[in-house]
């Protein structure tokens, strides 16, 4: 039997990480022979467990808090990972070890599946590490920006707002805090952790707002169905949960490593079986 090829996914703490159980499911599909761990790394230890990982790996996958970290510890950086200065996924190859990041393609593969523009007024609760990655697209898309945040983080979102702009120079973009937060829009997003489990009775912003949207893209997967999903759906507003950009932004991560192909049906069936083994694992 040849020696299966080992992915690993890094962070620190890992918690109860759903890409394990993505990933060997998209290698099922494919039949592709290869394992995938979870491993949690001490900061302390990163140079050198990360190094030992190039040495011993097919491809990594990068989470909080080292998406910047290992950036020095890389050959180079390609694609959005050079635009955002933030990797998610590593591919290995003769060539050398270069960052990428996928969480764009798991974003956008979203709104597509759902058939959710992005496009017109676009509300973004938070400014924080996927809530860059939110901007970013958006601002390139052509879409007017609201960020919406504490007032402990407006600097932060200032901060946010002059990187936006670095990239696409004539984005309007305009700050606001969550409270003042009003108008219509075609898409309001969530890119804070407001309504994660345990915290599941929490929302970012008020009914109000909601109601205001076209379309909510919340960020959160666990739980799938938040109080935010559930407030839009209650009012009409189609709602957009976290697992689909999970799974697709690992779909995008198997093509990077391995240039793989997968059936639209087969992930759509990964992200309901994905959501029902969360539920599972959460609800005990």
């Amino acid at each position: 039997m040849p020696r299966l090829t080992s992915f690993y996914v890094i962070g620190h703490p890992l918690g109860h990480s759903m890409s394990p159980y993505i990933h060997k499911r998209l290698f099922s599909i494919r039949n592709f022979p290869a394992e995938y761990f979870a491993k949690d790394i001490a900061p302390q230890n990163l140079e050198k467990e990360f190094n030992d990982l190039l040495k011993a790996s097919g491809g990594i996958n990068v989470t909080i808090p080292y998406k910047q970290a290992v950036i020095p510890l890389l050959d180079g950086l390609c694609g959005r990972a050079e635009l955002y200065r933030s990797v998610n996924t590593v591919k290995i190859s003769s060539d050398g070890c270069y960052g990428y990041n996928t969480d764009a393609d798991g974003f956008l593969s979203t709104l597509r599946d759902r058939d959710v523009p992005l496009k017109g007024r676009v509300a973004l609760i938070g400014c924080g590490g996927v809530g860059r990655t939110f901007a970013c697209e958006a601002a390139l898309a052509g879409c007017t920006i609201v960020n919406a945040v504490r007032n402990q983080d407006i600097e932060s979102a200032k901060q946010l707002k002059s990187y936006v702009e670095s990239i696409v120079s004539d984005v309007d973009y305009s700050i606001t805090t969550t409270d003042a937060l009003a108008g219509d829009f075609d898409l309001l997003i969530n890119a804070t952790p407001v309504g994660m489990y345990p915290n599941c009775d929490k929302m970012p912003v008020n009914a109000g707002v909601v109601k205001s949207a076209s379309a909510v893209f919340d960020a959160v997967y666990n739980p799938a169905d938040t109080l935010l999903l559930k407030t839009a759906k209650a009012n009409g507003v189609k709602a957009l949960g976290g697992m689909p950009m999970l799974v697709w932004q690992a779909v995008a991560a198997q093509k990077i490593w391995n240039d793989a192909v997968f059936n639209p049906d087969d992930i759509n069936q990964l992200i309901e079986d994905a959501s029902a083994d969360m539920c599972r694992r959460f609800s005990k």
